[in-house]
C-alpha cells in the first residue's frame, strides 16, 4: 500500500517519526509525506525554512513548490505535486490541513483528475463549535463530500464533524506522539541544586505558555491554599508569555513568591530534563468563548502534549476538564472542574500526602503512553486508520 501526507508540519523532521515508524512496521507499506518547499514558521517575518528531500527505506520527504507560506487554510501546492502522484500513485491520501483546508481541495480535485482512485482522509485539530459564510461553507461542502474517513486529535473536533453531516468514518488520535527515548525517567540532581531546590521538596511543575488560557492565575490561587502546607514545597514554570509579570506579582501578593522557580523556553531535547524535576505537572487548561466564526476568539485544550511527555517521564499529571485533557488522562492521573483552584490545591496535596499515590499515578501514566501515545503505537493506529476498516471509533482508552 502506497500512503501519501501532505502537511507543513512535517517541515520538522523530528515531526515525522510516526510516519518513518509506519514504514519500518509495516513491509508492504511505502509513505511519501510531501511539505511545503518554503514555509515561514508561525508567520514569523525573516524567517523562511527551506526544506530538503530526505529518505530512509520505504519513508520519505519530498519537499513540492507551494503557494502561501505561512497560512495553514491557504497552502497549496505547485505543479510538480501532479508529476508526483502520477509516478507514486497513492493508494491513500491524508491531508492534515483540516476540513477546510485548500490544500486538501487541491489533492481530492487531482485525485479524481488523474484517475488515482486513493481513499482521501484528513486530520483536524478543531474543537469549538463555528460557523461558515460562503464560499468557505461550500468548500468544506466539497472536501466532506470528497472524504472516505476523518482522523481527529480529539473527541470535540470528531463531534463538531458529526454535528456538521459528516457520516464516514472517524478515529480520534493525536498527530505526534512522544519520544520515549527523548522523555524517559532521568534523575537530574545538579539541575535541582542549581535551580534551589532540595531533594526533599515536592515540585509542582507547569510547561507551556504564561497566557490566562493555561489556567495560570487559578494555579496561583491554589499555591496560596498550600503556603502552610508542612509538606516543603515548589513551583517550577517553565515557558514564557505576557502574564509572567501578572503571575509574579500575584504570587509575591499570595504569599508565595520565594516558592517559585521561572525558567525560559528552553530547547526542546533540555524540557525533559525540567520535567524530571517535577513530583507532578500541571496542566489547568481554562475553555474561552466559544467560536462563532473563523475570525471570532476562543479556545480549548486541543490535546495537551505536555501530558504525555510527563507520563513517559513517570510523572503524575493534574490537569483540568478542559477539552481533550480528561481523555488523555483517563484513570492515569488526576482531573478537576477548570478553573476550581480549591480542587487543584486538594488533588496536590493528595500526591504530596501519600507517596504510593503518587507512585501509583506514575505507574499508570508510564503505562498509558507507552500503550497509547509513543510514535510507535500512533503508527500501529495509523496503520488502521489507512484501511478505513472501521466506522465512528475512539482511540481506546
Amino acid at each position: 500500500m502506497r500512503i501519501l501526507v501532505a502537511s507543513h508540519t512535517y517541515i520538522v523532521d523530528l515531526n515525522c517519526e510516526k510516519f518513518r515508524t509506519l514504514a519500518q512496521l509495516a513491509p508492504d507499506l511505502e509513505v511519501t509525506v510531501v511539505v511545503p518547499q518554503r514555509w515561514r514558521p508561525g508567520g514569523v517575518q525573516n524567517r523562511i525554512i527551506e526544506k530538503q528531500a530526505w529518505q530512509d527505506g520505504r519513508f520519505r520527504v519530498v519537499p513540492i513548490s507551494n503557494f502561501s507560506q505561512n497560512n495553514q487554510g491557504m497552502l497549496t501546492f505547485g505543479l510538480d505535486l501532479v508529476s508526483l502522484l502520477r509516478t507514486f500513485r497513492p493508494h491513500v491520501i491524508q491531508v492534515e490541513q483540516g476540513s477546510k483546508g485548500l490544500a486538501y481541495t487541491e489533492m481530492i480535485t487531482l485525485n479524481r483528475l488523474l484517475g488515482l482512485k486513493a481513499k482521501m482522509l484528513f486530520f483536524t485539530w478543531w474543537n469549538l463549535p463555528y460557523e461558515l459564510k460562503f464560499p468557505i461553507s461550500l468548500l468544506e461542502r466539497y472536501n466532506l463530500g470528497g472524504t472516505d474517513g476523518v482522523v481527529s486529535g480529539n473527541q470535540d473536533g470528531a463531534d463538531i464533524l458529526r454535528d456538521r453531516g459528516y457520516q464516514g468514518p472517524i478515529r480520534v488520535m493525536p498527530q505526534l506522539g512522544v519520544d520515549e527515548t527523548l522523555f524517559r525517567p532521568q534523575p537530574q540532581p545538579e539541575l535541582a541544586e542549581r535551580l534551589g531546590i532540595a531533594a526533599n521538596d515536592f515540585v509542582i511543575g507547569f510547561v507551556g505558555r504564561f497566557v490566562e488560557e493555561k489556567g495560570l492565575l487559578t494555579v496561583m490561587k491554589a499555591l496560596e491554599q498550600l503556603k502552610d502546607h508542612p509538606q516543603r514545597w515548589k513551583c517550577l514554570l517553565l515557558g514564557r508569555g505576557p502574564l509572567k509579570e501578572t503571575l509574579q506579582k500575584q504570587a509575591a501578593d499570595l504569599g508565595v513568591g520565594d516558592r517559585l522557580r521561572w525558567v525560559e523556553s528552553v530547547p526542546h531535547d533540555d524540557v525533559p530534563r525540567y520535567i524530571n524535576l517535577m513530583s507532578t505537572l500541571l496542566l489547568p487548561s481554562e475553555t474561552t468563548d466559544k467560536f462563532k466564526t473563523l475570525t471570532s476568539a476562543g479556545w480549548k485544550e486541543q490535546f495537551g502534549h505536555v501530558l504525555i511527555e510527563a507520563m513517559a517521564c513517570q510523572v503524575p499529571v493534574i490537569g483540568s476538564d478542559s477539552g481533550e485533557i480528561p481523555y488523555v488522562i483517563d484513570d492515569a492521573g488526576l482531573v478537576f472542574p477548570e478553573g476550581d483552584a480549591a480542587a487543584l490545591a486538594t488533588h496536590i496535596c493528595t500526591l504530596m500526602e501519600s507517596p504510593e499515590t503518587q507512585t501509583d499515578f506514575s505507574k499508570r501514566g508510564y503505562d498509558r503512553a507507552m500503550a497509547q501515545y509513543t510514535n510507535r503505537a500512533l503508527a500501529r493506529q495509523d496503520r488502521k486508520s489507512t484501511r478505513l476498516n472501521s466506522s465512528h471509533v475512539r482511540t481506546p482508552r
